[in-house]
Formats: C-alpha cells, sequence, structure tokens
C-alpha cells in the first residue's frame, strides 16, 4: 500500500467537524488509529532490533528504546497526515503524558506498598494509646501512635503559624513592594530553601535546646526555617500570576498601595496560596533529622510542646525501624502509613476549604 493510498484511509477513518482546531484534545478516530499504529509498530520494532537482532537485555534499557521509536514513529506519521506543526505538538503532548506516567508510577507504588504493610497493623486501638501502654514482648498489632500523632499536629501547627505569614510578608515584598533590599532578600531565601535538614535542626540546638532543653516547639521552630523558604517562592509565583490590570483598576480608583494589595492582590491569589501552604507543610511534615535533636522524641503523651520530649509520627517511626525487634520493625509501618493518611486529610480538606471561598 502506498503511503497516498494509506493517508487517504486514514482520513476516511474519521474526519473532523469544520473549523474545529487541531489540539492533543482533540482525538477523533483517525488519531486514535494513528496513535495505537505508532504504539505497536514501535513495540514491534523495538522487540525485534533489541531482543532478537542486538545482544541486549533488560526492561529499562527496552522502554527507553520503545519511548525514542515511538516518538520517532508518531512524528512521522503525523507529519504526514497533518503537517508537522501538527506533528509537534502531538509529539510534545505525548512526551508530556509519558513524563507524568513516569513520575506518578512510583508515587503510586511507594504509596501502596506503604499502605499494604502498614494497614496490616493498624487497629482503633492504635489512636488512643502510647507505646508506653506496649509491652517489649507484645505482638505486632498491638500499637500505640496517639502521642505521635499529638506531637506531629502541635509541632506542624506551631510552624504553621511562624513560618506561613512571614512567608507571605517576604513575598509581598518580593513581588509588591520592590524594595532596596529586594535582592539580598531573594538571595537569602534561596539560599535557606538549599538548607539541610539537620543544619536548621543543630541551629535551634544550639540556641534553644542547649540551654532549656528539648521540647516540641524546638522542633516546630526547626520546621519553621526549612517551611519558610517554600512558602515564600510557593506564594511569589502566585502573586506573580495576578493580572496587573487588576492593581491598575485599584490604583486608579485611589486605593493606597497597601489596600490594593490586602483587598485585590492576595484574595484573587487565595487558592494559589493556600497551595503554597500545602507545599511546605509536604517539605516539613516528613522530616525526622531536625526533630532527633530538637524533639528528641518521647513513648509517652506530651501534649505541652514547650516542656519536654515530644514525640512525632516521622521521629516515632525512625526509632521503630532502627529497633532489633520484628514488633518494632512492623508498628513502623503502621506509623508511616498513618502520616501518610493524616497528609492526604489534611490536603483533601484545604483544597476543598479554599475551592469553596474562591468560588464564592
Amino acid at each position: 500500500m502506498s503511503m497516498t493510498s494509506m493517508r487517504e484511509r486514514l482520513v476516511a477513518v474519521g474526519s473532523r467537524p469544520p473549523g474545529e482546531p487541531i489540539a492533543p484534545r482533540n482525538f477523533h478516530a483517525r488519531d486514535v488509529v494513528v496513535l495505537a499504529g505508532a504504539i505497536g509498530a514501535s513495540l514491534g520494532l523495538t522487540w525485534l532490533v533489541y531482543s532478537q537482532i542486538l545482544p541486549l537485555q533488560g526492561l529499562q534499557g527496552f522502554l527507553i528504546i520503545w519511548a525514542a521509536t515511538f516518538f520517532v514513529m508518531y512524528y512521522l506519521a503525523v507529519r504526514d497526515i497533518d503537517g508537522p506543526v501538527v506533528a509537534r505538538d502531538r509529539v510534545m503532548a505525548s512526551l508530556m503524558t509519558v513524563l507524568t506516567i513516569a513520575v506518578v508510577i512510583p508515587l503510586v507504588l511507594i504509596v501502596s506498598y506503604v499502605t499494604i504493610k502498614g494497614i496490616r497493623f493498624l487497629h482503633l486501638a492504635f489512636f488512643t494509646t502510647t507505646l508506653a501502654d506496649i509491652g517489649p514482648l507484645s505482638p505486632s498489632d498491638e500499637s500505640g501512635g496517639l502521642h505521635a500523632i499529638v506531637g506531629t499536629l502541635e509541632q506542624v501547627g506551631i510552624a504553621m503559624v511562624i513560618s506561613v505569614p512571614l512567608g507571605v510578608i517576604t513575598a509581598v515584598y518580593l513581588n509588591e513592594v520592590k524594595g532596596r533590599l529586594q535582592r539580598p532578600v531573594r538571595v537569602f531565601v534561596d539560599a535557606m530553601s538549599g538548607t539541610p535538614s539537620i543544619v536548621a535542626g543543630l541551629f535551634i540546638y544550639v540556641i534553644l535546646v542547649s540551654g532549656k532543653g528539648f521540647s516540641g516547639f524546638a522542633a516546630a521552630l526547626a520546621l519553621s526555617i526549612l517551611m519558610l523558604p517554600t512558602v515564600t517562592r510557593a506564594t511569589e509565583v502566585v502573586l506573580r500570576l495576578v493580572p496587573d490590570g487588576l492593581r491598575e483598576a485599584s490604583l486608579a480608583l485611589g486605593a493606597p498601595e497597601w489596600r490594593t494589595t490586602w483587598r485585590v492582590v492576595l484574595p484573587t491569589a487565595r487558592s494559589g496560596l493556600v497551595t503554597a501552604v500545602l507545599l511546605g507543610i509536604a517539605r516539613v511534615v516528613g522530616e525526622t533529622a531536625p526533630l532527633i535533636v530538637t524533639a528528641f522524641g518521647s513513648t509517652t503523651l506530651n501534649v505541652n510542646p514547650f516542656s519536654g520530649p515530644q514525640a512525632a509520627l516521622p521521629l516515632s517511626t525512625f526509632h521503630l525501624f532502627t529497633s532489633s525487634q520484628q514488633a518494632d520493625i512492623d508498628r513502623a509501618w503502621a506509623f508511616a502509613f498513618v502520616l501518610i493518611a493524616i497528609v492526604l486529610v489534611l490536603f483533601v480538606i484545604a483544597r476543598r476549604s479554599a475551592r469553596r471561598q474562591f468560588g464564592r
């Protein structure tokens, strides 16, 4: 079959409505046939060359060569039918899809593995008891994490109270005020974003813990140091997305700059600000290194973050994993699963709240 007749058959399979733009989302029967043909042809060619002709082995190399062959074949097929512009558009859309799948698959595998390993040892008593109530020879399904859950919520909550207002104010200064210290402040924020977590913990240990002892508040200060640059940079990016026309309209009506920022810019970016806070929480909620030298950890419930050692979910997970008892290692999976579940619940609640407020 010649290339001309093949193109005519593909055109006859499915045509677009007149005037409809050519875009990756506007897939019709013809586009599906081309995509499926490129996938099948590239898979067959890769298997023939990789496994039968060349003495190569390994799944990773096979997938890489298959992806490269698919993109080449798909580009040539679409270019012959719709032209080079549409071909480049289709190939880039396919590349973004493949990369997204490559990122999502490891995340799904990690969450699934932790869920399978941890949910077996999770019972209702986990949320009402502590490790102090569990004996060293108790079975794996007897565990208590109330002290760690309370510690994590208090430490992350205090870190949010400290870092979120400071991060938003800093981002407003960098994007809205643009004062003389804009460049050094941005350099300082960028430098803080690369600070190792253990350095933040040692800093708080030197200035606070060494004189007053371990506490959950010290751990919250260390977490706030790590959370601050993330919130600042994410908020700055969100503020840049606010149209300048809104600022100009507010200033033209006689509103001062601070009122424009407070009543126009920040409400417009509310949904993005919630995302910035979520990114900050995700940055610190699983940190363990700074908690070792600040909160220290405990097996008993301590609801006062300003006095005495305090537990946390990542810290308790670390201590249990380093134990020589298999029952403690099994309990560590339950702690890790609860940590992931709490983060997921907080993210869903924050997202729904932001969406509801933004809709109003």
